[in-house]
């Protein structure tokens, strides 16, 4: 009989540990050896020795990290296999960002899949998820809750298109996340008709850069900088403009020409979220699985027992339960709500 997964899986402070293989999935501090599963800083940390990640991924982190990207980075592109100690290792698609891998485990006859962050609405930015069989699934549950259910994103995208309309006087700013969320967003804005040009806060030029590069065709993006300070820049009435989220409320969205303030994510499903941001109109688009995704997932991937991590664990352990799958938490604290 193979040896349960708890007995070579383990949480320690650094993160997830894979004893056998020696290394760590997505660990929060520096490690000898980590498997990362996509770029976001809050999965993606500076300071290892050796790196393994899809290429996209590791162009992300040394985009972002520069050097603190690791002192060796070893590409796996989906479908490939290393051995790193007893464990081989394979990535496979998660649906969440350029890139964003699903890590399975094969060891000793065990099959073990760690989700990473992923969703299963379509994004024509990144490889969606595919489901892998497993005798284990580590699963994410940032909304784990039933009140979660996320509508069709080209559904939020045609509101906002029907607000500029209803509005061209004013500027219509929208907070996204720099990875992922911005790229999205800009690509379903295509899909629907929007031709014109998107502006963009600085902060998100860099990576809309490297997704060109990879292959995703954003259309002409400008520089938003704003105008000199009681002057707003009025060419911006009636465009779309992108920020990182911190700046869509600051002084710097306030020298826009009457900005409609605008949010783009899972937590816009939560009213007094967006009021407490100031945020006009909320837009319900998240790189999430939603409730009813996390579910649908379980039964895809067959796996008889699911351990819940970073999220609404306590719901969706109990929902598994349901379903006849052993379930339980898994604590792995340090992970925050970056490209929700």
């Amino acid at each position: 009989m193979p040896p349960h997964p708890s007995s070579w899986l383990e949480v320690r402070p650094e993160g997830l540990l894979v004893r056998p293989g020696g290394f760590f999935v997505d660990p929060l501090r520096p490690v000898a050896l980590a498997v990362i599963s996509h770029g976001h800083s809050d999965h993606a940390r500076p300071g290892h020795g050796t790196v393994v990640a899809t290429p996209e991924t590791l162009a992300i982190m040394t985009a972002r990290l520069g050097e603190a990207a690791g002192r060796e980075r070893r590409p796996l592109t989906y479908g490939a296999t290393v051995e790193l100690g007893e464990v081989r290792v394979r990535l496979a698609p998660a649906g969440h960002v350029l890139g964003s891998a699903q890590v399975i485990l094969e060891y000793a006859g065990t099959r073990v899949v760690v989700s990473g962050d992923y969703k299963r609405a379509a994004d024509p930015t990144c490889a969606p998820f595919a489901p892998v069989p497993c005798d284990l699934f580590v699963t994410e549950a940032t909304f784990g809750l039933p009140v979660f259910r996320h509508p069709p994103a080209m559904q939020e995208i045609a509101r906002l298109l029907r607000s500029v309309e209803l509005f061209p006087e004013r500027c219509h700013v929208v907070g996204t996340y720099a990875l992922g969320k911005a790229q999205r967003v800009i690509a379903h804005l295509r899909a629907a008709g929007w031709e014109r040009p998107i502006w963009l806060h600085g902060a998100l030029l860099p990576l809309c850069a490297l997704y060109a590069r990879h292959g995703g065709d954003l259309g002409e993006l400008r520089p938003a900088t704003a105008g000199e300070k009681g002057v707003p820049r009025q060419e911006l009435a009636g465009q779309i403009v992108l920020a990182p989220p911190g700046a869509i409320a600051d002084r710097w969205a306030r020298r826009l020409p009457d900005p409609v303030v605008c949010l783009a994510s899972g937590w816009m499903r939560v009213r007094q979220r967006a009021k407490q941001g100031g945020v006009e109109l909320p837009l319900v688009i998240s790189d999430h699985a939603d409730w009813d995704e996390l579910l649908a997932t379980l039964d895809d991937v067959q796996a008889p027992e699911v351990w819940v991590t970073h999220g609404r664990e306590e719901a969706l352990v109990h929902a598994a339960a349901q379903k006849g799958i052993r379930a339980r938490p898994l604590a792995l604290a340090g992970y925050d709500e970056e490209g929700s």
